[in-house]
């Protein structure tokens, strides 16, 4: 599952990209130079040769001698431009070709008059126009049109626009290279600077990308990457660690993993980052790797799906964390609870009885006897404490489920007889406990779990309640599902605490807190055994409101008979 780092294609990636920004460097060697005059010149000598093989083979009529020795000149320059070190020697020496180009066409115009040999002018026009700016543009068209008024001097001939038009044309050539050239400096110059500025960002880019690799290489919880094509792009050293410090010596094979009961086998399509790849988002979800009696580590994992500006899912990113120490504590500190309210509940028993033979005796004055019932009651209330952390404490999840004797009943009167019994605690403070909602609603529940679950939500709701407040209680029913409803005008409960309210010892900061903060959880564990629901509607400052959903007859007789009720 974790992807390992290669150093190689980065140190081949660092490579190229030295190899393509070379250019940039101040001690890069230029060889634009000897190129651009090799290559002028190869391109005039061709065309020269080509021209001396036509007249090779065919009639000449003029100077031959002037002729061949413009051809020889051009040759030998061409032959030159090859050998010599263009770029180790100033870059003014480099015009000394095109002039004697020129010098060497101005030979074989002379040699043939009325031939065109004047239009191979255009090759050192344009390479001094081109290539040497400003100057280069006036020094041949200076150049040319003072060869051409010599030229038509001494032929003593009548001018004319055909006479015209080889240096306008030159003139024209001139002026073209060289807006052209300045047009292309001025690109080089542009996609130069874009080349550094890329350059530095990328170099910023490859920066920060190890400090972050380096940051969350260091971190001790697991980090995925997860493109939105379902690729690995991301993976940090703690994850691979984290997948395989259970595993056995085979690196590549991933231990067992086992859902959050320890138990459970969990399948390959359920593993978190399978559920990642597929673009699902979770929250925290427990797995545990390893099998017993080896050792086992448990990573909370959760992912997260990312977008970009215009909403557009573009991957997730999956974040592990061990979380076994953790667990160990929490079950380290609920077999303590659990086996020393398993060695109270014995003495208390005791105490109850003994209490109870005390009262019952006929010879305890009223006084003592008054006394003794706020010791009979309050023993009572510390025997449900026990019981209710032994409930809490227990390892088994099925431990409620097991104690749950279910039987059909009405809802009224469990409500009636609760409400009966938390009525002094209300009327302490002015509380009024409204039951005009309730209506007949069957249930097939336990009476003595649904007897804890409204005790419960009722010792809350006063509680919680302001002085001179109201409780309103209601029932009812559709045939298939009955719910009990519960509502006080208290404080509320903030968003803070309602995300974390049926988390076991976890008490909301309220006024008149008591207990052990282990109500709400057994409520709902106890719904949930009945295969109900519980729901919770709360406003800070407004009240809170909770609803239990329960089943209204048994799945297997829904239209069975009521068996009585129970107070």
């Amino acid at each position: 599952m974790s992807v390992a780092p290669n150093p190689r294609p980065h140190s081949d990636a660092v490579r190229t990209q030295r190899t393509r920004t070379a250019w940039l460097r101040d001690d890069f060697v230029d060889r634009t130079r000897a190129r651009t005059a090799t290559l002028n010149q190869l391109l005039l000598g061709t065309v020269v040769f080509a021209l001396g093989v036509l007249i090779a083979l065919g009639p000449f009529e003029g100077d031959e001698v002037l002729l061949f020795t413009g051809v020889v000149v051009i040759f030998v320059v061409t032959g030159a431009t090859l050998v010599i070190p263009w770029n180790r020697i100033p870059f003014g020496w480099v015009a000394v070709v095109p002039a004697i180009d020129i010098v060497a066409i101005t030979m074989m115009q002379i040699a043939a008059p009325g031939s065109a040999f004047g239009l191979l002018w255009i090759f050192p026009t344009t390479w001094l126009a081109s290539g040497f700016g400003l100057l280069g543009m006036f020094a041949v068209i200076v150049s040319v049109a003072g060869i051409v008024s010599v030229l038509m001097a001494i032929s003593a001939s009548q001018v004319t626009y055909s006479t015209l038009l080889v240096p306008l044309v030159l003139f024209a050539v001139a002026v073209t290279s060289h807006l052209n050239a300045r047009r292309s400096d001025a690109q080089r110059t542009l996609l130069a600077k874009q080349a550094r500025l890329l350059g530095r960002v990328l170099e910023r880019t490859r920066r920060q990308e190890q400090v972050v690799t380096e940051v969350l290489d260091a971190v001790d919880f697991g980090v995925i990457r997860v493109t939105a094509d379902g690729n690995i792009a991301v993976t940090n050293e703690a994850h691979a660690r984290l997948q395989h410090a259970v595993g056995d010596d085979d690196e590549d094979a991933a231990p067992p993993a086992f859902r959050d009961d320890g138990v459970t086998r969990l399948p390959a399509d359920e593993l978190p980052l399978e559920r990642a790849l597929r673009g699902e988002a979770f929250e925290s979800q427990l797995v545990w790797f390893g099998i017993e009696p080896g050792p086992r580590q448990a990573l909370s994992i959760t992912a997260r799906r990312l977008t970009d500006s215009s909403g557009t899912d573009v991957g997730a990113v999956v974040v592990s964390r061990d979380v076994t120490s953790e667990l160990t504590a929490l079950r380290a500190r609920d077999d303590l609870v659990a086996s020393v309210s398993h060695e109270l509940r014995t003495p208390l028993t005791s105490i109850l009885g003994y209490l109870d033979l005390a009262i019952e005796d006929p010879d305890v004055p009223d006084h003592v006897r008054a006394n003794l019932d706020i010791a009979e009651r309050n023993a009572e209330r510390l025997l449900r404490i026990v019981a209710d952390i032994l409930a809490a404490s227990s390892s088994s999840s099925s431990s409620v489920e097991a104690s749950i004797a279910p039987r059909s009943l009405d809802a009224r009167d469990v409500v009636h007889a609760s409400v009966e019994a938390l009525m002094p605690r209300a009327q302490s403070r002015a509380i009024t406990i409204d039951t005009g909602g309730l209506e007949e609603a069957m249930l097939w529940a336990d009476p003595l779990r649904i007897r804890q679950v409204i005790d419960n939500l009722l010792s809350n709701a006063i509680a919680y309640n302001r002085d001179g407040g109201t409780v309103f209680v209601g029932t009812t029913t559709d045939g298939t599902s009955s719910w009990i409803l519960v509502r006080d005008t208290g404080v509320g409960i903030s968003e803070a605490d309602r995300s974390r309210l049926f988390q076991r010892y976890y008490q909301a900061g309220a006024p008149r807190r008591a207990g052990t903060g282990l109500g709400l959880a057994i409520t709902r564990d106890i719904v949930r055994a009945h295969g109900g629901e519980l729901g919770l509607h709360s406003s800070p400052g407004v009240g809170s409101t909770f609803v239990v959903k329960l089943p209204a007859s048994s799945p297997d007789a829904p239209d069975a008979p009521a068996e009585g009720s129970t107070s």
